[in-house]
């Protein structure tokens, strides 16, 4: 029995249908929280507790300054109509001095901060989505799915752990500098 000319489109469509459903089901897909992924490396670890380190001095440097201010405002409220003219605007001048520098060291800082991080992040970030992929080629995955923007998976397509292992084995941290404590 053949087909009507008229229903061959149909039943070509019908084919296609069948076959792509059948494509579509042998799909691999996993899941990542690429976000934990790299957070969560060694690499990042000891880069952090290295920053960490490296901006300590300059975070000492503030706290005392805001010792210093507190100090000066203290002295100044404490010691209010009880100074001379000249030695309440000498004490004055001083605090507004050291809150400019205060604010100066920390506006530095926290530039210089977010710069580091962020050259690190990105280094890092780049380098997970290379092991991830040679992680899905390994493992015969089609399709990874960054976590967040998923609404529903098995706990079993989650591959965040062994992403994060990967890439330690690829880029293990390097030994942290001691500081001689």
């Amino acid at each position: 029995m053949s087909l009507r000319p008229a229903m061959r489109p149909l039943a070509l469509c019908s084919a296609l249908v069948l076959f792509g459903s059948l494509a579509f089901a042998q799909t691999k897909v996993a899941v990542i929280s690429l976000q934990k992924a790299v957070l969560d490396t060694a690499e990042i670890k000891a880069a952090s507790a290295a920053m960490e380190a490296r901006y300590k001095p300059r975070v000492t440097q503030i706290e005392t300054l805001d010792r210093d201010i507190a100090t000066l405002t203290n002295n100044l409220q404490t010691n209010a109509g009880k100074l001379t003219p000249q030695a309440e605007a000498d004490m004055s001048n001083q605090l507004q001095r050291k809150q400019r520098d205060v604010q100066r060291y920390r506006d530095d800082l926290q530039t210089d901060v977010n710069a580091e991080r962020e050259t690190i992040l990105q280094k890092a970030s780049t380098r997970m989505q290379d092991v991830v992929k040679k992680l899905a080629e390994s493992k015969g995955i089609d399709v990874v799915v960054d976590m967040p923007y998923t609404v529903y998976f098995k706990a079993a397509l989650e591959i965040t752990t062994e992403a994060i292992a990967a890439y330690d084995k690829a880029y293990p941290a390097a030994a942290a500098p001691s500081t001689g404590k």
